[in-house]
């Protein structure tokens, strides 16, 4: 069981505490962080590394999303919770200085994703992460992770504002890693 700390308005903690999935019931304001890895190109200077997300996921089943994310446990942080997500769903290990605070942002969606209604309020801290590898490398976490692949960011921004291939990026959020 995932418990998250709820937000006031404001984006502070309320002190109360609820699970993850009464959260997304009830569409909780609560905290997430979100990083995009990315490596130096020649095209347009960038590629940055998606996950493809597991058909078992409550939300967004088998598309594209960031490198990694996850929701910040009660009593945590957002930079803790973006170095445990890399490494669950990764393999990745890094060090806060690594990662580069590129914004905060603030949404609301309400989806139907197997039949029930998922409303999502989230408050985000968004990293950028500069590491080159072979995405062969990472050791992914089968349970939330379909795959991963590494796509130009110039070429990622056209598929998102186009719907070209099966995504839940904002691309108001890719364009803070520019």
């Amino acid at each position: 069981m995932e418990l998250l700390d709820i937000l006031n308005e404001d984006g502070t903690v309320s002190g109360v505490v609820k699970e993850r999935s009464q959260v997304h019931r009830d569409g909780d304001l609560h905290r997430t962080s979100h990083v995009w890895i990315a490596r130096k190109n020649k095209k347009s200077g960038m590629d940055i590394l998606l996950q493809k997300r597991s058909h078992n996921k409550d939300s967004y089943p088998e598309c594209y999303d960031i490198s990694s994310a996850g929701h910040i446990v009660a009593g945590s942080g957002f930079l803790d919770s973006a170095i445990r997500e890399l490494e669950e769903e990764l393999g990745l290990k890094v060090e806060k200085e690594e990662l580069i605070l590129k914004g905060t942002r603030r949404f609301h969606i309400e989806e139907i994703f197997h039949g029930n209604l998922f409303c999502d309020n989230q408050l985000s801290n968004v990293y950028l992460l500069w590491r080159d590898f072979d995405e062969k490398e990472l050791t992914l976490q089968i349970e939330e992770i379909e795959s991963v692949r590494w796509m130009d960011l110039e070429e990622c921004m056209h598929g998102v504002e186009n719907k070209t291939f099966p995504n839940c990026i904002f691309l108001e959020e890719l364009k803070m890693l520019v």
